[in-house]
């Protein structure tokens, strides 16, 4: 079974005042409602929730990579879709892809397409 790292920014770590629908108690719900689809489905996944710095998310990207090793990696929206987290995005990549080549990447939309984005590429 393919090891799966999930990587998304933290809901303490997002500005909500561009989500007027949205809080991090609803953000929360959310992702736990999305890790506990994952497990339901039997998927072996280590999740890694981080904030916007792009030194602080790389050591705690870095801290599970021991955990691995990961054939799988899901880079969630809020890292990928927001053009302040560019060099973010651009970190994690490149701290993912040196120590492990080949692995595969797939990106959701929202903690509800996660589980679609792993079995497209599973």
């Amino acid at each position: 079974m393919t090891k799966i790292l999930t990587i998304g920014l933290h809901p303490s770590a997002i500005d909500y005042t561009g989500f007027p629908d949205l809080d991090e108690a609803k953000l929360t719900a959310r992702v736990e409602q999305g890790d506990a689809a994952l497990r339901a489905a039997g998927l072996d996944t280590v999740p890694c929730l981080i904030g916007t710095d792009p030194e602080e998310a790389e050591k705690a990207v870095r801290e599970r990579l021991p955990e691995g090793p990961f054939g799988l990696v899901m880079i969630g929206g809020g890292v990928r879709m927001i053009p302040e987290h560019t060099l973010l995005f651009e970190r994690l990549i490149n701290v993912l892809v040196a120590p492990t080549p080949g692995i595969r990447f797939c990106f959701n939309t929202s903690p509800e397409t996660t589980i679609d984005a792993i079995r497209r590429l599973l």
